[in-house]
């Protein structure tokens, strides 16, 4: 079929202004409305809202749609708190009362296990439980991390990028944020104004700083500042500063510029101040080269009873208060009674795994990042933790290696049987668990799977091969970890099928 008749099929067209009834949500919180089947998806659109919607790309049987003018309110709707929540592309949910937020994000999950999973619906219904929801969902977020630019009138700006681009909205205070960022910011940028340091243009490769990253510890207080240099660290300063052009090392550089360092060490709980060098044309924000300037290399904080440093290459959580609930159902679902042998096959830092070890008999965690790794050992040592062992690799490679030197140890006379593990604990990035890593777990057997998911779609894949392997899918509960954002995380528990003879 040629083009043209498609487009004469096509009941609406680009630009075409239509008034819609949001009658559902879609996965990342944009409202959906129908008119005659034909389905028009429309971001900052709230479930209840009668709208004014223009067209801006049109399909055969569905439309995205910009929102021009709410009609009838939703009684779910709010006003944003932020006064860019529209542009930016960080907060979806703003305009949405966090109550109908949640109830969103536990129908999310459900939907995708179901439809996804091919799991039935009233199966689902029966065993999922309520959302875990933030006591405060605002201020949550420990981390931070800046894009730098330059506005019309050449003066620096920091912010946030736009949904989709790469165009940065100025943000001096962001409310998911903690308070000390808009100072760290002032500091940073009247700075730069005033000693005319330019700032990173990605087009053309030139200009000096390209982001600001700042961490707090919310139990310890200690914050820390990162500036991301696009500095060569034995070339020149190439005009950034017109008083200084001889060769130094990016430390020399910055150590030169007192009255930043001043500045960025007098805010309340400034702990340590670094520079990382990115000299590369990426979308990867941190350099693998990390200079301390002022104070120490980390700064330290407690999550789960557990102490951990964190540099500014460390991952760690984001947000601390809702972690440590989610752990704590991941902890419920494991049921450990202190006996327990638990794998973590996606350890990272060692969070997970060093809150489990405080109720298993040992607890072992494997990560393919080798400096996660040394961390992850670190934290155990630096919490008296011994019953805590790390393996560096792949999970499908690690696992079957280390069982088959246990069961040489153990010798003909062993109980081969009891060398399974008790639990394995996964908590994979968004794409999932690698299929080898799924057919390693159910090689192994273990009598429970406690899955930890940033992601309800590729959950849902993973469950549905587990379930299939010869699990039972007991429990699932989704937590948020984001809110005003339309991620969700979940944790489901599914034990091993008891086969009557």
């Amino acid at each position: 079929m040629s083009s043209k008749k498609i487009k004469e099929d096509m009941k609406y067209k680009k630009d075409d202004l239509l008034t819609v009834e949001i009658t559902d949500i879609g996965n990342d919180g944009e409202g959906i409305g129908k008119i005659d089947g034909y389905t028009l998806f429309i971001k900052d659109a709230v479930i209840g809202d009668k709208v004014s919607a223009k067209i801006m790309k049109a399909k055969k049987n569905y439309a995205y749609a910009h929102l021009e003018k709410v009609a009838e309110y939703s009684p779910y709707r709010q006003e944003a708190k932020c006064p860019v929540a529209r542009q930016c592309g960080g907060c979806q949910l703003q305009n949405m009362t966090y109550e109908r937020q949640l109830a969103f994000k536990q129908n999310k999950v459900r939907n995708n296990i179901v439809r996804l999973g091919g799991f039935d619906g009233d199966f689902i219904d029966g065993i999922m439980e309520p959302i875990i929801g933030m006591d405060e969902p605002w201020r949550y977020r420990n981390k931070a991390q800046y894009p730098i630019g330059t506005d019309k009138n050449g003066n620096p700006i920091a912010g946030f990028y736009a949904g989709r681009t790469h165009s940065i909205i100025p943000v001096d205070d962001c409310l998911i944020g903690i308070p000390e960022n808009k100072e760290i910011l002032d500091i940073i940028l009247s700075h730069m104004k005033k000693n005319r340091i330019k700032a990173y243009d990605e087009a053309s490769g030139k200009g000096l700083v390209r982001h600001v990253l700042i961490r707090k510890g919310f139990t310890s207080g200690q914050i820390m500042v990162c500036l991301v240099l696009n500095y060569k660290t034995a070339g020149k300063v190439k005009g950034n500063n017109t008083n200084q052009n001889e060769n130094r090392t990016v430390a020399e550089y910055i150590k030169g510029q007192n009255d930043l360092v001043k500045a960025l060490s007098s805010v309340s709980g400034m702990t340590s101040i670094s520079v990382s060098i990115n000299t590369d044309k990426t979308n990867v924000i941190m350099g693998l080269e990390v200079h301390t300037i002022w104070g120490k290399d980390v700064i330290s904080d407690t999550l789960c009873g557990l102490d951990f440093e964190i540099s500014p290459l460390s991952f760690y959580q984001v947000n601390p208060a809702q972690c440590e609930k989610l752990y704590g159902q991941a902890i419920t679902y494991a049921g450990l009674t202190g006996k327990e042998s638990v794998w973590d096959l996606y350890c990272g830092i060692g969070t997970i795994t060093l809150s489990m070890a405080k109720n298993a008999g040992h607890v072992y965690g494997v990560e393919i990042i080798p400096e996660a790794i040394e961390d992850a050992k670190a934290n155990a040592k630096r919490n008296g933790l011994t019953n805590a062992d790390f393996f560096c690799g792949k999970a499908e490679e690690v696992l079957p290696e280390f069982y088959k030197r246990e069961s040489e140890k153990a010798g003909d006379s062993a109980d081969n049987t009891a060398l399974h593990p008790d639990v394995i604990v996964v908590d994979p990035p968004r794409k999932g668990c690698d299929e080898k890593c799924l057919e390693t777990m159910l090689k192994m057997s273990p009598d429970r799977i406690v899955y930890v998911s940033c992601d309800s779609a590729t959950l849902a894949r993973d469950l549905r091969i587990l379930v299939d392997g010869g699990y039972e899918l007991k429990k699932v509960r989704p937590c948020d970890m984001f809110s005003w954002s339309s991620h969700v995380e979940t944790v489901a528990f599914l034990s091993l099928k008891i086969v009557e003879l």
